[in-house]
C-alpha cells in the first residue's frame, strides 16, 4: 500500500502517468498525513455506511474513507487520474470510480443504485475552491438522502458557510447552508498541507442535514427568491433590495415589512433566519 502523503511517492507515481496539474480543476493534492484521517472519522459513522467523494486526486483521502466505510464512490472529472487511481488504490474492493463532472450527476439515482444496502450515505471531498459553492448548493438544494457533508474548503468560505444569519460574515449561502444543514467548523488546515501549495489556507466544515428544515415557510421558492434578492444589493434596506430585486412594488412590499413587525428602514442583511422566514411569509402575501 501506497505512502500518499509521502511527496517523493506522489511525484513518482504521477510521474510513471505523465501527469500535471491543472490549475483550471484547481488542483491540489493533500499531503498533510494527519488532515485526511481526521476527515474520514468524521464522514464514516459506522462500518456500514457509503460515503460519495467528490474529486479522489490521487486517493490520499479516498484511501482513509475505504479503510471505515463498507462503499465508496469517487466522483473524479479528470480522466487522467483514472489509471493514477487504479493503482494506487488496487488494495481496496470496496471501491469505484464514475469519471464525470459532480454538478451535472444524478446523485439520487447514484445513491439508489450503489448505496442500497448502506445504513447510512455521507459526502466528503477536498472541494476544488472554483466550485465550491455550486457544489454545496446542488447537495442541499437537490434534497439528497444523506446525512451530512463533510467538506475542505477555502478558509474565508467556511466562515462564510458557517457563520450565523444576520452576522457580518453571513451571505445568500449561509442563509440556505442554515436553512437545510447545521453548520460548523472541525478545523484549519495550512496551505502548506498541499502540493502544489494554494495561496490560502483552509478549513474543514461539517454540513449535519436536517431531516426537516429548522423553519418552515409558506413558499421556499419566495424565500429563496427574497434571500437572492436582499444579498444581491446587502447594503440597502429590505424595501430597497426585495422591490428592486424581485421587481414588486414598494408599496407591497413595506406592507410586508410593517404585518412582519419589522421597522421600514430595516436591512434584511441583519435579520436571522427566523425572521427572514417571517418575512417571506408575508410578503407572499402581498405578492
Amino acid at each position: 500500500m501506497y505512502n500518499l502523503s509521502d511527496v517523493g511517492t506522489i511525484k513518482s507515481i504521477l510521474e510513471k502517468y505523465g501527469f500535471s496539474f491543472s490549475k483550471s480543476l484547481g488542483q491540489n493534492f493533500l499531503i498533510n498525513p494527519a488532515v485526511c484521517p481526521q476527515m474520514a472519522d468524521e464522514a464514516v459513522i459506522t462500518e456500514e455506511d457509503g460515503i460519495i467523494e467528490i474529486g479522489a486526486g490521487i486517493g490520499v483521502l479516498t484511501a482513509e474513507l475505504c479503510k471505515r466505510a463498507k462503499k465508496v464512490v469517487s466522483i473524479e472529472l479528470d480522466k487522467r487520474l483514472l489509471p493514477v487511481l487504479d493503482e494506487t488504490l488496487k488494495d481496496f474492493d470496496n471501491f469505484e470510480v464514475v469519471n464525470d463532472d459532480i454538478l451535472k450527476v444524478d446523485l439520487h439515482k447514484l445513491i439508489k443504485e450503489r448505496f442500497g444496502d448502506c445504513k447510512n450515505v455521507s459526502v466528503c471531498a477536498n472541494l476544488p475552491y472554483y466550485i465550491t459553492s455550486p457544489v454545496i448548493m446542488k447537495l442541499l438544494e437537490d434534497k439528497l438522502p444523506i446525512k451530512q457533508i463533510i467538506v475542505m474548503v477555502q478558509k474565508e468560505a467556511a466562515d462564510r458557510l458557517t457563520a450565523d444569519v444576520g452576522t457580518r460574515n453571513s451571505g445568500a449561502i449561509t442563509v440556505a447552508v442554515n436553512f437545510y444543514a447545521n453548520a460548523e467548523k472541525l478545523f484549519n488546515v495550512s496551505k502548506g498541507s498541499f502540493m502544489p501549495s494554494p495561496k490560502v489556507d483552509s478549513a474543514v466544515i461539517k454540513l449535519s442535514i436536517y431531516d426537516t428544515p429548522p423553519i418552515k415557510t409558506e413558499d421556499e421558492e419566495v424565500f429563496f427568491k427574497m434571500v437572492k434578492a436582499i444579498f444581491m444589493q446587502r447594503r440597502k434596506t429590505a424595501l430597497n433590495g426585495i422591490s428592486a430585486g424581485m421587481n414588486l412594488s414598494k408599496e407591497a412590499v413595506a406592507k410586508a415589512i410593517e404585518n412582519a413587525g419589522f421597522d421600514s428602514a430595516v436591512r434584511a442583511e441583519k435579520l436571522n433566519l427566523e425572521e427572514l422566514c417571517i418575512l417571506s411569509n408575508n410578503l407572499k402575501e402581498v405578492m
